[in-house]
């Protein structure tokens, strides 16, 4: 493919993606399309003609049953018109190469779908899951994170610190034991994590970390890199004046320069 082509999926109570589509083209993308799950269904779109793919923020199905398990269970049993099991598709997409990202709902959704950490002996198997934040309420507030160098992920290459939107009720990381959650430290899956803005450390001090995430955890990636599942929006950041204090001279990374990154690595794949 001689293009960044850019899916960004809808439908079921995505609410950000006219937004997520408009950072995508910012950060350097050929074309960016918003496509109806339905229209992966009926077969009027292929997954295999994109090779970025994104989950954007929302309320899939009103969280019913949990953030995104609704729509996940749909991932895994969904047929297209072809009679052939949609989640093959994605499958096909990632190994491939396509990358794909989530973000909030997104990430929700790819935990809960078994893609994220992805370090299991079978694909899609669960190992993480997001639950309800410590504070019991909505988050909705800006959050500085710190970007691991050590981690694969190629979407947070040659970023170190970031303050980006969060807004969300259900962002808690929640390992499925002390092993996975130290297997996830040990293969620096962590690609994000919230930091106190004094001291650049991760903490567990709210609002800081407004959801109680171990280890500040923010988002997790891969072992690949092509994989990157976020609570924070990026997409919310894609200009100068987005930032609370831009008035105050007050600056930092756009949000959108994780979307830049993995266009970037695509042209290299190329």
């Amino acid at each position: 493919m001689s293009k960044v082509r850019v899916l960004v999926l809808a439908g079921y109570g995505t609410n950000c993606q006219r937004e997520t589509a408009h950072a995508a083209m910012l950060a350097g993308a050929d074309e960016a399309v918003i496509v109806h799950f339905s229209e992966l269904l009926s077969g009027e779109v292929h997954l295999g003609d994109f090779n970025f793919l994104i989950f954007p923020g929302g309320f899939l199905d009103g969280d019913d049953l949990g953030a995104a398990q609704a729509a996940a269970l749909r991932w895994r049993y969904a047929r297209t018109s072809s009679g052939k099991p949609l989640v093959d598709e994605l499958k096909r997409f990632f190994e491939a190469g396509g990358l794909i990202l989530g973000i909030c709902n997104g990430f929700q959704l790819l935990v809960k779908l078994g893609m994220l950490p992805g370090t299991g002996t079978e694909d899609f198997q669960r190992q993480v899951s997001l639950g309800h934040n410590d504070s019991a309420r909505f988050e909705d507030r800006w959050v500085h994170l710190r970007t691991d160098s050590q981690s694969p992920c190629v979407f947070t290459r040659g970023l170190d610190r970031m303050y980006l939107p969060v807004r969300h009720g259900e962002g808690k990381l929640v390992p499925r034991d002390e092993e996975t959650l130290a297997e996830l430290e040990q293969s620096a899956l962590v690609a994000l994590r919230y930091i106190h803005p004094e001291s650049g450390e991760a903490t567990m001090e709210y609002p800081h970390n407004p959801n109680g995430s171990p280890s500040g955890i923010a988002g997790l990636t891969d072992p690949s890199g092509r994989i990157l599942g976020l609570m924070p929006h990026p997409e919310a950041f894609n200009h100068p004046t987005n930032h609370p204090s831009w008035t105050r001279g007050d600056q930092a990374p756009l949000g959108i320069e994780l979307l830049a990154n993995g266009v970037k690595y695509l042209r290299t794949q190329m």
